[in-house]
């Protein structure tokens, strides 16, 4: 678990004209592209002035942090499947807005550099989910998971700092508690209290391409996967396959290998459209 931070300055109440992810129009392709599912069109609340502090893939124990990352809440082999030490250090990573390369020196990450820890864990046990979980979480009822299986591990979030935006996925929890279900989901403000009450921890990718240090304050909300655009975020790691819902209304894969890639080759063009959009609005305008 990392330490994080969040501090949500006054209320937890969402700003006047809570931004809204816009899909700019363009050309379709010639291929048919399969239709996005109606949940991805769900648009979530903003967290906003969350305090931030950074966390990293194989960090090892302090007197302030007492717990390693080199296993995550839902990965035993975390920083292996990772593919090693993601190390802090400025001098040892490529952080290059230009290639779009945000990662350690020494390694190709097998996973997605840019992630995060939220305070909390749907999982109770082996084979169970606490019991607020199927309540509180939003799209707990439409992924109908497995008893015990998390629906929160790989979840994508977007992060907003000083005019520049950028998207991660939620893969530990913390900080020192993993049941703050009314400040994750809800509109209170974070439980703990450590490091300037902490409410999220970020990569050091998400640092060096947001240019944020810990102890400064975010916005943060849920996105769905086809809400997130192409960008650093999608280059190193992989993406779950796209789903679509089955006759019996669970979320199952896409088969169709020409669907599929149609469908990647026109989204990955208005990813690439909204990143643009993204990087050069104010937050109010997203």
């Amino acid at each position: 678990m990392g330490v994080l931070c969040a501090g949500l300055a006054g209320a937890q109440g969402q700003p006047s004209g809570a931004p809204r992810v816009v899909i700019p129009t363009g050309s379709k392709p010639v291929t048919p592209v399969r239709p996005v599912a109606p949940a991805s069109r769900a648009v979530y609340p903003w967290k906003t002035h969350v305090t931030a502090t950074i966390f990293w893939c194989g960090e090892q124990p302090t007197q302030n942090n007492p717990t390693p990352n080199c296993k995550s809440s839902w990965d035993t082999k975390w920083a292996e499947n990772f593919g090693g030490y993601d190390d802090p250090s400025p001098a040892n990573r490529i952080a290059n807005h230009t290639t779009g390369e945000f990662r350690p020196k020494n390694f190709i990450p097998k996973l997605n550099p840019f992630y995060i820890a939220l305070p909390y864990n749907d999982v109770a046990g082996w084979g169970r989910h606490k019991t607020e979980a199927p309540r509180v979480i939003p799209w707990f009822s439409r992924l109908r998971p497995e008893p015990g299986k998390t629906v929160l591990k790989g979840r994508w979030i977007q992060i907003y700092y000083e005019k520049r935006s950028c998207f991660a996925q939620w893969e530990d929890c913390g900080p020192w508690v993993t049941d703050d279900w009314q400040y994750v989901f809800g509109k209170s403000a974070p439980k703990t209290k450590q490091n300037g009450s902490a409410g999220i921890d970020l990569s050091p990718s998400i640092r060096d391409y947001l240019g944020v240090s810990s102890g400064q304050k975010v916005h943060w909300r849920f996105v769905e996967e086809s809400q997130v655009p192409y960008g650093p975020w999608k280059k190193f790691g992989s993406s779950p396959a796209p789903q679509v819902a089955s006759t019996n209304g669970r979320l199952t894969p896409v088969e169709d290998g020409e669907s599929i890639e149609a469908q990647r080759k026109y989204l990955e063009y208005l990813r690439q459209l909204r990143d643009e959009q993204f990087a050069k609005k104010p937050l109010s305008e997203l």
